[in-house]
């Protein structure tokens, strides 16, 4: 019987094609690319859908656009920003508050195909070894990064911002920020599994803040049916948010409530047993 039904699982899981393993993170490599392609059409085609970076834009000439973490850092210098960058900083805050911070991290960001990339290498390679930096390393370097420019007077983060340098290195060609986009593969990859965006990034850090309450949620909601195969801790940026919703550790939702959930979807994707799914943040049920 034992047997059998193993058998069964194993035809099951097989039959889940490249697309069923994957549409989640061919989703987020499309929104990734297409945001790229809207700062590209102008330079490359004449045509300006978003001039400027992902730090500070205007969309279709009319909506501004811009990093909260930017305006923050501007005002801590003690300048006060243009009442356009205010008012794009809003609309961001806004969507964000509502959809989940850190969607920024993997749906927008360019160095989330970086680190991705590193840990894909990481994982193919069968490296164990390295030692990640406390969590709330990030934590401190947001703060850090504050009071650099409140005593500089000026934005020092953003000189060496990976997010702004590979951003305009994708646009404009690579010049020096290279080296700094080469560093965190090979430190994703040699020194700490997921090691800039789980521990260091100070972006990752801030939307992680605005992530607390968002609606759009990962509901372990088939926890039930869990083999303990460990695909999903393997494949996910931030592993440690999947256990108090998957095992009801010091909770019963089936929910992943952790701010620091990107919402990228990949533990949907590798997972044959169909645990999670994407949903809202008021589903309770568990089938």
């Amino acid at each position: 019987m034992a047997t059998s039904t193993i058998s069964v699982d194993t035809l099951k899981a097989s039959r889940r094609g490249f697309l069923a393993r994957n549409r989640w993170l061919l989703l987020r490599r499309a929104s990734q690319l297409l945001v790229l392609l809207a700062f590209l059409t102008g330079p490359w085609f004449g045509v300006w859908i978003a001039k400027g970076n992902l730090s500070s834009s205007l969309t279709l000439g009319v909506l501004p656009l811009t990093d909260p973490l930017l305006v923050l850092q501007t005002l801590a210098t003690g300048h006060l920003p243009y009442s356009s960058a205010l008012i794009g900083a809003a609309i961001v805050l806004v969507f964000y508050l509502l959809f989940g911070g850190r969607l920024f991290c993997s749906w927008v960001c360019p160095v989330n195909v970086v680190t991705d990339a590193a840990a894909w290498s990481r994982r193919r390679l069968g490296i164990k070894t390295g030692r990640v930096p406390d969590a709330n390393t990030r934590n401190w370097l947001l703060g850090g990064i504050l009071v650099a420019a409140a005593v500089t007077g000026t934005l020092v983060w953003e000189w060496v911002n990976p997010v702004s340098l590979l951003h305009r290195g994708l646009i404009f060609g690579m010049g020096g920020g290279l080296f700094v986009i080469v560093g965190i593969f090979i430190y994703d990859l040699l020194m700490a599994s997921r090691g800039w965006c789980g521990h260091l990034c100070p972006m990752g850090a801030f939307y992680g803040l605005l992530g607390k309450k968002s609606l759009v949620r990962i509901s372990a909601a088939n926890r039930k049916a869990c083999d303990d195969c460990m695909d999903c801790f393997a494949v996910c940026p931030e592993p440690q948010v999947i256990r108090p919703a998957l095992k009801k550790v010091g909770q019963e939702s089936p929910l992943i409530l952790a701010s620091d959930c990107t919402t990228c979807g990949r533990c949907i994707d590798v997972c044959d047993k169909q645990v999670f799914k994407m949903t809202h943040r008021f589903d309770q049920r568990s089938e």
